[in-house]
């Protein structure tokens, strides 16, 4: 299946290879459900990994753990591997699973700082206005050394910024307590959702997913996805932040003999649906840049047209199966379809990609200097692992002797803005209490077991003590925020520029 450092895809009139000096160029591939884009996916994947590429995919049905086990020699397979000329030899290859909730894989986790506030906003679903309150708060996190890590972290921010938010528009503008309130209102449908279990400590270290084994090959990242597409918006929010955490932190390699990595996005119309202009801009850019780090991004989705033109223009490799035709809509989406391709003189393209069968599909790939070649109607070539999902049992076998095996299983809580948060409340009340000789603090407490009124005007004793704690803490933070403000005015070289943390494209933490 690898010849002369080209991936064996299926036979046409030739054989149809993947040049994997251009296989960063990015790929994109397309049809209806049941045509074979997840064999071709595996097709795919199973080269890469023979070339000794990892590779990184999202399991939306289960069946890319068949991956880890050797095919079954089923009939269709030996007959599919004997018309276009090849031996059938069952293989498996090497394979590391993950999953967001821990149960069919190793964990994948995010800080709240390293999503970045368009990420997390996107996640949220959250408006313009809803969107610049969240840059508010990651801004002041920023300046005063506040580590978000999880949700209390973001949850004990917001309300600081809530109890606060007359004193904080002056330096930031205007910040409204309904919004906070509805951010807040968000992050407890994020949690109800379980997305929550996504963010926090230990953190995906990307290097992880760039393994070989001891025979070279590319070891096989594989998302459980069949719970996660519960919640398509995290699912398709996870995988940008990991194609962003790709960009940022790999280094610049240039023209290579082959990739560093490929990332197969299955399901790619929910990166895009409803995304803003300036999401899927960044995408773009994201995506024509990647490729000099060594990466290759493949797309997975049912038409062409569930993908910008301007991502659409950066995926060079196309593979596409057949689409239906019934409705005026699915006609004009086959006509752009076949619009995409170069053009083969021997057959008309947009009636083909109707006619096609199951497993057989129009390959157009790039060759010599990055042109596309002219596209041919091609039976995919069978995988030689296992056509399907394994066992249960097989697969907790797999995780147990993973080498990635309690490295994320256990969350981690080291101190972050909760924390700190706390004990800066927890300061505040040892002085205000010597501040008053112990008298005010100690009157107001003892207005819980009945020595003084327990209310003062309309005001809980609860909340006279917490107003007198945020107040003491704001006003800090607020001081310090005016005279770092200054600093950086005055000359630009403030220390608030220095303790600053540098973000990257999509907004998340730059690592250093």
């Amino acid at each position: 299946m690898l010849q002369d450092g080209k991936i064996f895809i299926g036979k046409s009139t030739k054989p149809e290879y993947l040049d994997l000096r251009l296989a960063n160029r990015h790929g994109l591939v397309t049809g209806a459900t049941g045509t074979g884009k997840t064999v071709s996916l595996q097709v795919l994947a199973e080269g890469f990994s023979n070339a000794g590429v990892p590779v990184f995919a999202a399991d939306i049905k289960g069946d890319l753990s068949g991956m880890a086990a050797p095919g079954n020699g089923k009939e269709p397979l030996v007959k599919r591997a004997k018309e276009i000329g090849i031996d059938y030899v069952p293989d498996k290859f090497p394979v590391v699973f993950w999953d967001l909730f821990g149960e069919q894989g190793h964990r994948v986790r995010a800080t709240i700082s390293e999503m970045g506030p368009l990420l997390l906003s996107r996640l949220l679903d959250l408006n313009d206005t809803q969107e610049g309150v969240l840059n508010i708060a990651f801004r002041i996190a920023d300046e005063q050394g506040l580590l978000l890590l999880d949700l209390k972290d973001l949850r004990a921010l917001l309300q600081l910024i809530a109890d606060n938010a007359g004193e904080l528009t002056t330096a930031y503008g205007n910040v409204s307590k309904a919004t906070i309130g509805t951010i807040q209102r968000q992050l407890l449908v994020l949690e109800n959702q379980q997305g929550d279990e996504f963010l926090g400590e230990p953190a995906l270290d990307i290097k992880d997913l760039m393994r070989t084994d001891r025979d070279g090959r590319g070891v096989v990242n594989i998302l459980a996805a069949d719970k996660l597409m519960s919640n398509p918006r995290l699912y398709a929010t996870f995988l940008l932040w990991l194609m962003s955490e790709l960009f940022e932190e790999l280094p610049e390699v240039g023209d290579v003999d082959q990739p560093k990595l490929v990332f197969f996005f299955d399901e790619a119309h929910l990166l895009f649906n409803d995304a803003p202009k300036a999401l899927v801009e960044t995408v773009e850019r994201v995506v024509r840049l990647i490729r000099s780090k060594g990466v290759g991004i493949y797309f997975i989705t049912q038409n062409p047209v569930d993908v910008p033109e301007s991502v659409l223009a950066q995926l060079g490799n196309r593979v596409q199966h057949a689409l239906r035709a019934y409705t005026p809509r699915e006609q004009k989406a086959v006509r752009v379809a076949a619009q995409t391709f170069r053009q083969n003189p021997a057959f008309d393209t947009e009636k083909a990609i109707t006619e096609l069968g199951v497993g057989e599909a129009l390959v157009s790939t790039l060759e010599g200097k990055g042109a596309p070649s002219m596209v041919e109607r091609t039976l995919i070539a069978p995988p030689m692992a296992q056509v399907g999902p394994i066992e249960l049992t097989e697969r907790q076998q797999i995780i147990a002797s993973s080498p990635m095996r309690g490295k994320y299983d256990q969350p981690v809580d080291p101190e972050s803005a909760y924390e700190m948060l706390a004990k800066r409340a927890e300061q505040a009340a040892v002085e205000a209490k010597a501040a008053e000789g112990g008298g005010g603090i100690l009157d107001m407490l003892g207005g819980l077991f009945g020595t003084t009124g327990a209310r003062k005007g309309s005001m809980t004793v609860t909340q006279r003590v917490t107003r007198e704690v945020t107040r003491t803490i704001v006003n800090q933070t607020v001081g310090n925020l005016a005279a770092e403000i200054g600093k950086s005015i005055g000359g630009r070289q403030g220390s608030s520029i220095g303790r600053a943390i540098v973000r990257g494209t999509l907004g998340g933490l730059l690592r250093r």
